[in-house]
This record gives structure tokens, sequence and C-alpha cells, in this order.
């Protein structure tokens, strides 16, 4: 029996974040739409295994720190007892709900959900289970996950996926990674109780933002008790059944042949992420091009090489954020479906605010200043930078560091890259944002 053959306006594959806001957005306009997703519930990285289990978890690990300062403030809490199992009923039942959340939105503004992993059969064909969709305008919004190393025994550690699945907290962990998803991890784990142990392959962390980050981050997690090995490279992974600590890691580090080993209860790779294109049949589009990262290329209005054909988010691989995917899906369909007022609509992927929720956190916009000095030229860039106690910890024997730095350019000063570390700096930074995307001065900063 031949597949049933469908007719849409608009097909979107992925149920993520720049999937769903791209459909519901369409069909606003009244376009039909198909929205596709493989994994049997919506919301994609960020809902599921991202930025809200992610915050909900940090959100426990800050308690357990505000608990502890709690004695320098005159107020006694008995017990700081923490069960993981309860967070994790709880965290799981909140992202449940918001599947459900995001299943009634689709259903209520008429985006026809089509629950099935899709694979193009031309540039306006798409199938999905025994059906083939058909429609002139189609967006891949496909998303990302981890990827493992390709050491022996990697599939003994875990990813952060997996770091959502525990049922209990583990004892011992060693995270591989240093980027900004291995350090939130590492910090919520020591905060909780775990010992941790990061491996980075070079002497810093975080090393695609700011140094002043990078560096005070490091600090601090030191100083919270995280080991850090540096210029390591890790071999593998041997498991010994029944053991306290089952997993032992093994790794080598930069200039010496002696091999080291640690035993964990758990291994979690960080070690970066991949776009999801393998299932899609992307042969099937010959005017559909990968980076040398494998992600779709697309233009600044999301248009891939082939007409008609669209990407956005994580598979596009251009700011991996979830607003900056969901104010992309808008756009773009708001230039497909919305009439002449949005033909140039398009998002503006330059100085787009990020932030880490490490311990502490952190948040940074526009260029650091290597990046600066790079564009720019060294003597045409100034730094205006800054460190001291947030009041937080007026009373506490430890005294965190707040760190500041502004990066301004030519003899108006304008200001070209912010980057902030400390308590309450994630919550700061949109503003900061706003007045640096308006072209803010140095001079209109002293003004506030």
């Amino acid at each position: 029996m031949p597949p049933v053959s469908r007719l849409f306006d608009f097909i979107v594959i992925g149920g993520g974040s720049g999937g769903l806001a791209c459909a519901r957005r369409a069909a606003s306009y009244g376009a039909k739409v198909a929205l596709i997703e493989g994994s049997g519930r919506l919301g994609g990285t960020c809902v599921n295994v991202g930025c809200v289990p992610k915050k909900v978890m940090f959100n426990g690990a800050s308690i357990m720190e505000a608990i502890e300062d709690a004695k320098h403030y005159g107020i006694s809490v008995e017990s700081r007892s923490f069960d993981w199992g309860a967070l994790k009923t709880a965290r799981d039942a909140y992202v449940k709900r918001l599947n459900g959340i995001y299943e009634n939105n689709v259903i209520k503004d008429n985006v026809e959900y089509v629950d099935g992993m899709a694979s193009f059969v031309s540039s306006t064909e798409v199938k999905v289970n025994d059906a083939v969709l058909k429609a002139s305008h189609i967006l891949i919004a496909s998303g990302g996950h981890p990827v493992i190393p390709k050491v022996e025994g990697a599939e003994y550690g875990i990813s952060s996926d997996g770091f959502f699945e525990l049922e209990k907290q583990p004892k011992r962990v060693a995270v591989v990674g240093s980027g900004y998803i291995g350090i939130e991890i590492a910090g919520i784990f020591k905060a909780l109780g775990s010992d941790v142990t990061v491996f980075t392959r070079t002497p810093h962390i975080l090393r695609h933002h700011d140094s002043i980050i990078g560096d005070t981050m490091m600090g601090e997690m030191e100083r919270m008790g995280i080991r850090f090995e540096h210029n390591s490279s890790v071999r593998g992974i041997k498991k010994h059944d029944g053991a306290e600590f089952p997993l032992e890691l093994r790794w080598a580090t930069a200039g010496s042949d002696t091999e080291h080993s640690g035993h964990y209860d758990c291994v979690l790779w960080a070690v970066g992420r991949a776009p999801n294109t393998a299932p899609l049949n992307l042969a099937a589009v010959p005017g559909i091009r990968l980076n040398k990262t494998g992600h779709i290329v697309a233009d600044e209005y999301q248009n891939t090489g082939e007409s008609g054909v669209y990407s956005l988010g994580d598979v596009f691989g251009k700011s991996e954020l979830t607003p900056v995917a969901i104010a992309a899906g808008r756009r773009l369909a708001d230039r497909l479906f919305g009439g002449p007022r949005f033909a140039d609509s398009k998002l503006d992927y330059v100085n787009i605010p990020t932030v880490i929720f490490g311990h502490p956190t952190a948040g940074t916009v526009g260029l650091t200043e290597d990046q600066a000095r790079k564009e720019y030229g060294a003597d045409n860039v100034k730094v205006y930078q800054t460190r001291f106690t947030n009041m937080y910890n007026a009373l506490t024997p430890y005294k965190p560091p707040t760190a500041m730095k502004l990066v301004v350019t030519g003899p108006e000063e304008k200001v070209v890259g912010l980057h902030l570390i400390g308590r309450g700096c994630d919550e700061i930074l949109q503003g900061f944002g706003v007045a640096i995307k308006m072209g803010a001065t140095k001079r209109d900063f002293d003004n506030c």
C-alpha cells in the first residue's frame, strides 16, 4: 500500500523551542502547519534535558549554599539533609506538566502535531510513519545531542542527558569537559554534596568566554573544593563491578607519557554537542550543505541552499540558545506568512546576551577583550574592569568576588563587550544587553 500523501503550507521538523515558536506563529497567520517530533514529547532539549531541569537543579544547589550561609546571619537551620530522589521526582513532574502545556498550545493554535521521525523524500516532501507530507516551505529545527567521545569504555559514562536520569546522587564524580555545560553541572554536583573533579584539555575553562569569567569561575570552583585535572587527555574507562567506585577513569597529562587513573561512581561526558541530521535523509535535498561541524548552512534569513527549506536552532549551530531559536522562528514565520510588512524580517545574531549558571553565575554579551583587539586593533580598544565583594557576603567569612569587564572601542568609547561574574549577574545582564544593542558608550554607562 503506497504512503498516504497530505498537503500543508508549512512543515516544521522538530518540536523544540524554535520549531514550536515558528509553527505556532505561522498558524496564527492562517497557514496549515504540520509539526513533526520523534521523541514523543514536545519542548526539545531546553524543556526536557536542558535549561529547565538544569535550572531546577541549580536552584536546589543554590538553596543548599544559602543554608550554609544562614548561620552567619544568626539563622539556625537544624538539618542540611538532601534527598536527590525527591528533587528528581518533583522536577520530572514539572517537566511533564510543561510537555502537556506545549501540546495543548499546539492544539489550541491549530497546528497538527505528528508524532514520528521525519525523513526527506524531496525538497517539498517528508515521510513520517506511513504518510508523505508535502509543503512548499519546510523548516529543519531538529536540534542537537551530546557527543560521546570515542574512547574505550565510553558507554560507562553518561552525558548531560543522563544527568537528568540519575536516580540517586553519586558520591564521587568526574566531569570531562570544561565548557559551560560541564562547569554548570560540576557546580551543581558539588553544591549538593558530591566530590567533583573536572578534566580539561587546557590550563583554562570556559575558553570561548572572556578570561575574566573563566579565571574567576575556576578560582571560585577551587575554593568550593572542586579539583581540576588540567591539560588532560582521557584515555578510557574500565568498570569494576561491585566496587564502591566502579568506574576507573584513565588519562594522560600533556607533556608526559605517564598514565593516571582515578575511581568514581559517575563519569559525565561534557565534550560538546552535535546536530541531529542523521535521520533526515538530507541527501534527498541536493541544495542543503553541511559545514565542518555538521550543522546545516543557512543565511541570515535562515534560508538553506535549497529554495523553500530553512534551518534554525541547534541544527543551524549559531548562538545555540532557547530565546534565540524562539526569536528566529517567529521572525521566519512572519516573513513567510505575515505579509509584505515582514518581507525583511530576520533575527540579528550580533550582541546576543548569554548566561552561565555556574557557582557563581556569569553573563556575557558582545566581544571578548581578545576578540575586540583582533577586530578593531589593539590600539583602538580600551578595557575597564572592577572587582568587589557583594554585600550578601558582608557577614560571611569568605568573600567571593564579583568581577566586571567593559570592552570599548574608538574615541567615543562605544561598548562592544560586557563580561560579568558574581551573585546576581545572571539577572542583571539583559538590561545591559539592550543598552549595548542600542550602541551605548562608556559615557552612557557613567551617566546611568
